[in-house]
């Protein structure tokens, strides 16, 4: 089935079963935001993959529980709380939203405390990246991508960047070495290293607390922030296909190895359009190993640069795919306000955003 198909069936369905369903059921006719919020929690389904814990069947509150807290997780993203009290608020006053959620009673509602347990569980269960991973394997790994955007956007954190430890100094010996001397070979890069690894062992070993970054924005002036950095790969229609989160200071060409890997794990694609920041020869070498074509914008390095040729910039110019897909996760999907500390939680809060913005472009693309 292709994918307008798949999407067609899903949202007539939802329109003409589910929602005179909910009419007849809820005391106030469905609102428009309402409507929408039902379509992006049927096409996501993330409490298929609430992680299930043991003790929990027999333990404090019920695991259904659970479910419906992470469909709430999903509204509050939809409709651009920045606080989980908000969210609380509306889930108590708001009977339609209550049930689309899946609380039956008002006081099934949880406390705060329980939203962030619950938020904590998700987050080291890596529940966001989880049911990502699902949505763009099950709707485009048939689908023959394009062009794939790569680059990255500074998030900025709420706690104290960590300290750096310095690594310490190894003295060593000037000149050539004399006759009969064994030196140690030099350390390979890390680019060298990732081309060797998987993505999920390269991803590990990248650094992800909080620290300082820098970079010089599009009219040349330096900016600085403590934080994060989210590493986003989108296709034309502005899919994020994959997203990883590194500290602030990382270079965006350490991160474009695994990506590249991750994102061929789960698709089909043909070009690979990166900026200068990715000019480096392992990542070209990478990107033809894969079966892809490189176009990645040349870094001069103080050097003459030779121009792309035309249709190479044609296709370049659809790189902002990726800048208009971080504008709508900052500006509509909470990636703009981070209230929560530690890796793990930024990464479960950015991807509540991704996941939203790949079910909400995925309706635009199929016209609903």
């Amino acid at each position: 089935m292709k994918l307008k198909d798949r999407i067609s069936w899903l949202m007539e369905t939802v329109q003409q079963s589910l929602f005179p369903y909910l009419d007849e059921c809820l005391p106030l006719p469905l609102t428009e935001p309402e409507k929408h919020l039902i379509k992006i929690l049927e096409l996501v389904q993330i409490e298929k993959h609430v992680p299930v814990s043991a003790s929990r069947q027999w333990l404090g509150r019920p695991i259904k529980e659970r479910e419906a807290l992470a469909r709430a997780f999903i509204a509050k993203t939809v409709l651009r709380y920045q606080h989980t009290c908000s969210l609380r608020n509306t889930l108590l006053s708001t009977p339609n939203v209550r049930v689309i959620c899946g609380f039956s009673k008002r006081q099934d509602v949880p406390s705060e405390s329980t939203f962030s347990r619950a938020f904590a569980e998700y987050a080291k269960a890596n529940l966001g990246t989880v049911v990502h991973d699902v949505l763009v394997k099950k709707h485009l790994s048939s689908e023959l991508i394009g062009h794939v955007s790569r680059d990255s956007t500074a998030i900025t954190g709420r706690e104290k960047p960590a300290k750096k430890v310095k690594a310490p100094k190894v003295a060593k010996k000037r000149g050539r070495p004399t006759k009969g001397e064994k030196r140690p070979p030099a350390e390979p890069k890390r680019l060298e290293v990732q081309r060797t690894q998987t993505a999920q062992e390269a991803i590990a070993e990248l650094p992800k607390v909080c620290d300082r970054g820098v970079k010089r924005n599009a009219k040349g002036f330096t900016e600085t922030w403590n934080g994060f950095k989210l590493h986003l790969d989108t296709n034309d229609c502005g899919l994020p296909l994959s997203a990883v989160l590194t500290s602030a200071s990382v270079y965006d060409s350490q991160v474009a190895i695994p990506l590249m890997k991750l994102t061929s794990s789960k698709v089909t694609s043909c070009y690979d359009l990166m900026d200068t920041a990715y000019d480096a020869t392992q990542i070209w070498e990478q990107s033809k190993e894969l079966g892809h074509v490189p176009i990645i914008d040349r870094n001069s390095r103080g050097k003459e640069v030779v121009p792309m040729d035309p249709h190479e910039l044609v296709r370049y110019n659809e790189r902002t795919a990726v800048e208009r897909s971080y504008g709508r996760l900052k500006d509509e999907l909470g990636g703009r306000y981070i209230q929560v500390r530690g890796s793990e939680k930024v990464m479960l809060h950015l991807m509540f955003g991704v996941i939203t913005l790949f079910a909400d472009q995925l309706l635009k693309v199929t016209g609903y």
